[in-house]
């Protein structure tokens, strides 16, 4: 599904380059629920932003189901991320100004899907995750765990063969958390590879391959 082959990441000036990530090489088969761990500043955050296709990478290959991610152009990365990444983030990133209704609509506006298929869609996702009651609620209205079941619901809204999530459970109590990632593991269950940044050694257990990163470097005979 990936392959990462020598992939670097960094920013220069006219006198040094400071590297973020450093000769990553890695395969992810579909289906996986792989764990990304380190300390702060080992590149996680980074790492998870190139797969997710929002942020470039500086040198090396990135394949997506064999398209090369690193020759297409921005538009054409665009909506392949579109289509098929779904993203999970620690601070949530729903809309303050639109209803839970509305927020998750909006991936299916960008896919430009017709109107009585996204009200069928949205429905659906309101009551798998039981969260038919709050569709008119602003995300103010909500406790953190709530916020984060309707991030979940949006990124699952476009059927995505990825989820990217990164420190998904990080503002929320234990409890919320491990709600989260009985939900998460749950998805993966069902097909959907799963790609996590975590600090946490219990969360990261949930994924079936922990991989580590130390200033940006993949440890050895993890790749």
């Amino acid at each position: 599904m990936i392959k990462l082959a020598d992939l670097e990441k960094y920013y220069s000036n006219k006198f040094v380059k400071t590297y973020v990530l450093r000769n990553i090489n890695l395969k992810i088969a579909q289906g996986e629920f792989i764990s990304i761990m380190g300390p702060s500043g080992a590149g996680k955050s980074t790492l998870l932003h190139i797969l997710g296709m929002l942020d470039d990478m500086s040198g090396g290959e990135y394949y997506f189901y064999d398209q090369p991610v690193h020759k297409l152009k921005e538009k054409d990365r665009t909506r392949l991320h579109q289509l098929n990444i779904g993203f999970v983030f620690q601070q949530y990133h729903l809309i303050d100004d639109l209803t839970v209704y509305e927020n998750l609509e909006t991936p299916l506006l960008y896919k430009k899907v017709k109107g009585s298929e996204r009200k069928s869609m949205v429905a659906d996702m309101l009551d798998r995750f039981n969260i038919v009651a709050k569709k008119d609620l602003f995300p103010s209205q909500l406790s953190g765990g709530q916020q984060q079941l309707v991030a979940v619901a949006r990124a699952l809204i476009i059927k995505p063969k990825l989820i990217l999530a990164d420190e998904p459970t990080g503002n929320l109590n234990s409890q919320q958390g491990f709600e989260i990632m009985d939900l998460l593991k749950k998805l993966n269950e069902e097909g959907t590879t799963i790609i996590q940044v975590t600090h946490d050694e219990k969360k990261a257990e949930y994924g079936n391959r922990i991989i580590h990163l130390l200033d940006g470097w993949i440890s050895d005979n993890e790749q």
